[in-house]
């Protein structure tokens, strides 16, 4: 890999086309294939944009879903390729995407290494000789895929009745990635799904052949140690592979907020270290039986590990790799700020650059019922305000992928939507409730964003196809980490400061990732004391306590590992001690069972 970090899955359109800004440059990213009209109108869209002949998908035609998500990924493949062909054959002049490629590169790359010994050599034959070695060695950035295993609604026919559970929303996106020509990582996010999990077994690209690799890799998105291991023992059991761990802060990361109970990304990644080998033999075991079951002999998969969630220097970047002995790193809602990388409006784009750290919370927009990482200033959160103060709370809802809720209607409708808050503020009134606690739970009921839309938006916008009559309001999921960047950045500037090379955050006053992620847990905590402080059971006492619990195990570890960041980053271990200091104070003054 020419890179050691890869940009994760952002929203729904802002990394939809990401591999055609940076594949080329030797740089992984990741495509969402939830929304799959966004996909074919993006797919309409570079086909024009590059003079390819464009056949519809229509909602009509049968498997539609899968079909589009085939088709767009296929294209996403060529565009890809395409690029990359192109920047091999350019000559080694000022301002060429080749010479862009090796610039960005990270110093200590064998590449880099290789490129720089071309860029002294004096002799032209030789000179020559080494830029086609170099020519040779370059390697194009993955086009990978995601999947939220929860999102995952039953579909009808024209006739009304259930299509079965092959035309799910999960599987038909499982079936448009593995029927792709693509040679890449699909990323599992948002727990177990089993029946998505056991449709990975139908598909041939998912195996591995003796010592080759498997055409099509799985990935799990993690945020511990414990249910890593249950996903990945299910998937061995199918004959299967995990290609890589990629381990995600519970809270300090974009998009949704699977917060852990208390667990610390620290203690989380230490206990991957531990046991990493322990893990990857019992995994070999296993999958080793199952395909001799099927008559297969096979050599141990490469396994990596990976980490995501609130990095935001050089120094964090090098610690966490080197410590913890992972193989790369993600870096997600910094490239929002990178006009070059992903969909960002310039409205919203300027709205972040500007932002504050109260403009970035956890919320309970998602109809899914999942903590999410919101942004205040964000045009669909005006327009949710809006139309509340007007007395029509809700959304229209038009693509229907978040749709779960069967409390008041037959068919499952989202609770972002007019419709069901409407029957649920009715609801509401009927009921005896104070004041205080009316307000509290309209609140509740109103916060839900439609997210189908509002993430969709900005790549419509920035590509300008937002159709006339469609709602311009844009919704935006970055992490917190986002409020430490306060400008717009070229992708050479971004991928410099991961590399150390710049420090875009030179003069600003940014806690160490660790102490970010505990701030956060705290304030979850907190938060989950005081909503529970009227209605509290043995049950709930019992959950908040484990939470502080472990909280407090955070700290300790951190303490002992003062010694370990003081050597990476000397500068900052001072205030790293000082600052976890006063957070352990903090936590052990937090009175579970008062709601305080």
């Amino acid at each position: 890999m020419s890179h050691s970090f890869h940009i994760p899955v952002l929203g729904l359109g802002f990394s939809i086309d990401t591999p055609l800004k940076v594949a080329r440059y030797g740089i992984s990213s990741v495509v969402s294939v939830v929304d799959d009209e966004l996909i074919e109108r993006m797919r309409r869209h570079h086909s024009e944009q590059n003079n390819i002949p464009y056949q519809v998908i229509k909602k009509t035609d049968e498997d539609h879903r899968a079909r589009r998500i085939t088709a767009y990924l296929n294209l996403l493949e060529d565009l890809a390729s395409k690029q990359f062909d192109e920047l091999k054959q350019q000559e080694f002049a000022p301002g060429a995407d080749i010479v862009r490629y090796f610039e960005l590169l990270p110093e200590h790359s064998p590449l880099k290494i290789a490129y720089t010994e071309m860029l002294n050599e004096e002799d032209a034959e030789l000179k020559k000789a080494l830029q086609q070695n170099l020519r040779a060695s370059l390697r194009r950035g993955d086009v990978e895929v995601n999947i939220m295993s929860k999102v995952d609604k039953m579909n009808l026919g024209k006739d009304g009745s259930p299509l079965g559970d092959k035309f799910s929303d999960a599987l038909c996106s499982l079936r448009g990635f593995a029927e792709s020509k693509l040679n890449s990582s699909l990323i599992l996010s948002a727990g177990m799904n089993p029946r998505l999990y056991s449709y990975l077994a139908e598909f041939e690209d998912f195996y591995a052949h003796n010592s080759e690799p498997a055409r099509k890799k799985i990935v799990l998105k993690v945020s511990d140690f414990r249910s890593a291991l249950i996903q990945a023992k299910f998937i061995a059991k199918k004959g299967l592979w995990v290609h890589e761990f990629r381990i995600e802060s519970g809270l300090n990361c974009g998009g949704h907020a699977f917060a852990t109970e208390g667990y610390l990304l620290g203690p989380i990644l230490q206990e991957f270290k531990d046991k990493r080998t322990e893990m990857v033999d019992e995994l070999f075991g296993i999958y080793k039986a199952a395909r001799a079951t099927a008559g297969a002999e096979v050599t141990q998969p490469i396994t990596r590990v990976t980490v995501q969630g609130g990095i935001g220097t050089a120094e964090e970047n090098t610690f966490l790799q080197e410590f913890y002995n992972l193989d790369g790193t993600g870096w997600g809602s910094p490239f929002l700020l990178v006009p070059e990388a992903t969909n960002v409006d310039q409205n919203t784009l300027e709205l972040l650059k500007d932002a504050g750290h109260d403009d970035f919370y956890i919320s309970g927009a998602s109809p899914l019922g999942i903590p999410f990482n919101n942004f205040k200033k964000s045009t669909a959160e005006v327009q949710r305000l809006e139309r509340i103060a007007k007395g029509r709370p809700g959304s229209p809802c038009v693509k229907k992928f978040l749709v779960s809720n069967t409390e008041f209607t037959e068919a499952p409708i989202c609770t972002a939507s007019r419709e069901y808050q409407n029957l649920k503020i009715k609801q509401l009134d009927e009921l005896n409730v104070s004041t205080e606690e009316y307000n509290t739970r309209y609140n509740q009921i109103t916060e839900k964003l439609c997210l189908c839309e509002g993430l969709s938006t900005s790549a419509y916008i920035k590509n300008d196809i937002l159709k006339p009559r469609e709602n311009s309001a844009v919704a935006i999921c970055p992490g917190p980490n986002t409020a430490f960047f306060s400008g717009v950045y070229s992708l050479d500037e971004m991928v410099r400061h991961i590399y150390g090379k710049v420090n875009l955050l030179k003069s600003v006053n940014r806690p160490h990732v660790f102490i970010n992620e505990m701030k956060l847990y705290i304030d979850y905590l907190k938060k989950d004391i005081e909503s529970s402080a009227s209605q509290l059971t043995d049950k709930k006492i019992k959950q908040l306590e484990r939470f502080k619990e472990q909280l407090l195990n955070g700290v300790e570890y951190y303490n002992q590992l003062l010694p370990s960041i003081h050597k990476f980053c000397e500068s900052c271990s001072q205030t790293f001690q000082n600052e976890l200091t006063a957070l352990g104070f903090q936590i052990h003054r937090m009175e579970v069972g008062s709601g305080q």
